[in-house]
């Protein structure tokens, strides 16, 4: 091995260090207990978590909490706290808790919008109750979609080939700064190095209306989406303020979208005179305050071998 690939394995073993350290104090191993149902003899479950806000509130995955008659949380230095559900979204696997006490670690949460497929991921969980383990990949692919709990599919989720097993989840995953870019969600137990991140745009806009509202209220468009690259072209000479759009993949027969005319290619660049660079910019026209009202939506529409901008009212169901 040359100096040289000596030099870059001590930076990568020295930011993976610095990461693990930084996050270690505020993620939390997620210790649930379920009641009996019908049919099952409840019993004991665990994930992961992490603190992101100096007060004791902490995102993990809905599928982590879902159903618990009891929550505690327990840190690295040894402590352990109760934990109260604040609201749970099972249609992006993501929920909020409250802790009773807490270290005063928190991690910043970043954004996944830029993200570029080969750069550094961490992630820090609890995987088969071996506590605080830290594992390290890279971003492998974006925009991926999975089926959630909830029926629906969480989109622009992150691919990474960063080794997760059942604990992990609702831990973070993170960038070289230590910053949170998504939140670990699921793995493909058949293959190996197939693990998946809820994207933290998502995350952070959802955990925001589980805090305020307890419940995220979406109208329905039924479409699948993924955020693409718009031609540099047409940024540049419509002076645009982004760089992405939101590409829709499919659009379900009988939705709301296929009854007002998106079709499968359209790439929605607006929305009521705002941009729209990622999938986690039409949910948040999808929902709080604009939850039930009708869309104007600028897209640009592949129409003879080039893209045609089009504007279209779209009124989502409920």
């Amino acid at each position: 091995m040359g100096s040289r690939d000596e030099f870059l394995l001590d930076s990568y073993s020295a930011t993976v260090t610095q990461v693990a350290h930084t996050a270690s104090a505020a993620v939390a191993h997620i210790k649930v207990r379920k009641p009996p149902q019908r049919g099952t003899a409840g019993g004991q479950g665990s994930g992961s978590g992490f603190l992101f806000t100096p007060d004791g509130f902490a995102i993990t995955n809905a599928h982590v909490v879902e159903g618990a008659s009891e929550l505690r949380a327990a840190f690295v230095d040894g402590t352990e706290s109760a934990a109260r559900l604040v609201g749970i979204d099972a249609s992006t696997d993501i929920a909020v808790l409250r802790f009773e006490s807490h270290p005063s670690a928190f991690l910043p949460l970043g954004s996944s919008a830029g993200l570029q497929p080969g750069q550094l991921a961490v992630a820090v969980g609890n995987p088969l109750g071996f506590d605080f383990t830290v594992t390290a990949g890279i971003v492998s692919a974006l925009g991926r979609s999975l089926p959630s709990r909830g029926g629906r599919m969480i989109e622009d989720v992150i691919q990474t080939d960063v080794a997760l097993n059942p604990g992990n989840s609702g831990g973070p995953l993170l960038d070289s700064t230590s910053q949170v870019i998504g939140v670990n969600t699921a793995v493909i137990p058949s293959a190996q190095g197939l693990s998946f991140a809820v994207a933290i745009d998502t995350a952070r806009w959802v955990a925001g209306e589980l805090m305020r509202h307890g419940t995220v209220r979406r109208g329905k468009l039924g479409v699948q989406c993924a955020a693409v690259p718009l031609p540099r072209r047409w940024v540049r000479e419509n002076e645009w303020p982004v760089a992405t759009g939101v590409r829709v993949v499919e659009v379900v027969a009988g939705s709301a979208a296929a009854r007002d005319g998106l079709r499968s290619g359209d790439i929605l660049v607006g929305c009521d005179g705002t941009p729209l660079a990622q999938l986690s910019d039409l949910l948040k026209r999808l929902a709080g305050e604009g939850y039930g009202r009708p869309l104007l939506l600028k897209l640009l529409r592949p129409v003879a071998g080039t893209l045609t901008p089009f504007y279209l009212t779209v009124s989502p169901g409920g």
